[in-house]
């Protein structure tokens, strides 16, 4: 049998390649001769990087760059082994986790790291880069990625504003300087990984539905959200961009609407990114199986996440997929309808988290046999109805 191993990361757990492998201790039980294919997935959060330099056998690159606090931290990004594929996760440079106690101020807090991150990849001959834009601390309408790309943000005097971008400043910009901007930049195409919908500003817009979660009072996403439709005034009259309503520009604390604006990058859904940057569907010809799975398996599951776009790819091919999840919710049965045949869990028996996550590997190699052992019964009926 030719089965391919495509799950997402186990989040905080185990990376996507580690959980292939467990998968395949399971299956070699049962089929020890079995040729599996992994190709470490992921939807565009969390753990993108690490499964497409692992996917791709790229490397990673380290940098220190401006944190959201303003104070200097160590990111990394992947080159992918084209040698002209890079992947970053803002959340690297700009990320919640990087900021604590009275840090957490998306007033001040700036994706100017983001933007080194970039700058650095585009120099290190990213012909292409590929951004996941989510668990940002910041709120800054991409304002300070730009800096760190060499746009001017001008007050009302026609003087530049020299503090890093942030929320809470962007209500003194009057005017934007696009000719500093790194020629580099000018030549690299970039991608946005996101599937967040959220426009930049309104009720459902950055500050209103993620300022809280970075620290901010309810006075303080009134400013916020206020700052970034003025943002996105001077973005129109100096760039002729429109993206106030744009889908996805809120994504970030509006670093969406700044990589768009000032940057040309273009939204893409996060999955389908990294099924095109794997090349997953080149593995699906003549494969009988594909076992693909994820930390939780609910009906979520099938709008965006990593189970239900392999599952797709699949399809092409009629290839039945099988998600195995860490866990498996009541309303998980509606994923049937979008293309996965089958669901297992990692568990068989109740236990304590912290067993659960010290022993993953052991359980789902368990259940990589479980399943296995039941499309074996199921091929048995088939031969004996013929």
């Amino acid at each position: 049998m030719k089965i391919i191993l495509a799950p997402d990361s186990f989040k905080g757990n185990l990376t996507s390649l580690q959980a292939a492998a467990a998968f395949e201790k399971g299956i070699r039980r049962v089929l020890p001769k079995a040729n599996c294919i992994t190709v470490p997935m992921a939807d565009g959060g969390e753990g993108t990087v690490q499964s497409l330099v692992d996917a791709t056998g790229g490397r990673f690159i380290r940098k220190c760059v401006t944190g959201p606090a303003g104070n200097k931290v160590s990111a990394r990004y992947g080159m992918l082994a084209d040698g002209e594929t890079a992947v970053i996760e803002m959340a690297e440079a700009s990320g919640l986790s990087l900021v604590s106690g009275t840090q957490m101020n998306p007033l001040k807090t700036t994706t100017y790291g983001t933007g080194e991150l970039i700058l650095d990849a585009a120099t290190h001959n990213a012909a292409t880069i590929i951004i996941g834009i989510g668990g940002s601390a910041t709120n800054d309408g991409g304002v300070g990625m730009a800096q760190a790309l060499g746009v001017r943000f001008m007050n009302k005097r026609g003087q530049e504003i020299t503090e890093p971008g942030a929320g809470g400043m962007l209500n003194k910009i009057a005017h934007i300087d696009m000719q500093g901007l790194n020629p580099v930049i000018r030549k690299t195409k970039i991608i946005v990984a996101s599937d967040v919908n959220n426009p930049l500003c309104g009720k459902t817009g950055a500050a209103v539905v993620f300022g809280p979660q970075k620290g901010a009072t309810p006075a303080m996403v009134k400013t916020l959200d206020a700052n970034l439709k003025h943002l996105s005034k001077i973005i129109k009259s100096d760039l002729k961009k429109d993206i106030v309503n744009l889908k996805g520009a809120g994504a970030a604390g509006g670093l969406g609407a700044g990589l768009i604006a000032f940057a040309k990058a273009r939204m893409k859904s996060g999955i389908d990114i990294v099924l095109e940057a794997t090349n997953i569907v080149q593995h699906m010809k003549g494969a009988d199986l594909v076992i693909t799975g994820e930390g939780r398996v609910d009906f979520q599951t099938a709008f965006g996440k990593t189970p239900a776009g392999v599952a797709k790819a699949a399809w092409q091919y009629r290839v039945p997929t099988i998600a195995i999840g860490g866990g498996i919710t009541d309303d998980a049965h509606g994923v049937f309808a979008h293309g996965i045949a089958g669901l297992e869990s990692a568990y068989a028996r109740d236990m304590p988290l912290e067993e659960a996550l010290s022993h993953a590997e052991v359980y789902l190699a368990n259940a990589a046999e479980r399943v296995i052992r039941l499309v074996l019964i199921g091929k048995k009926m088939a031969a004996k109805k013929k």
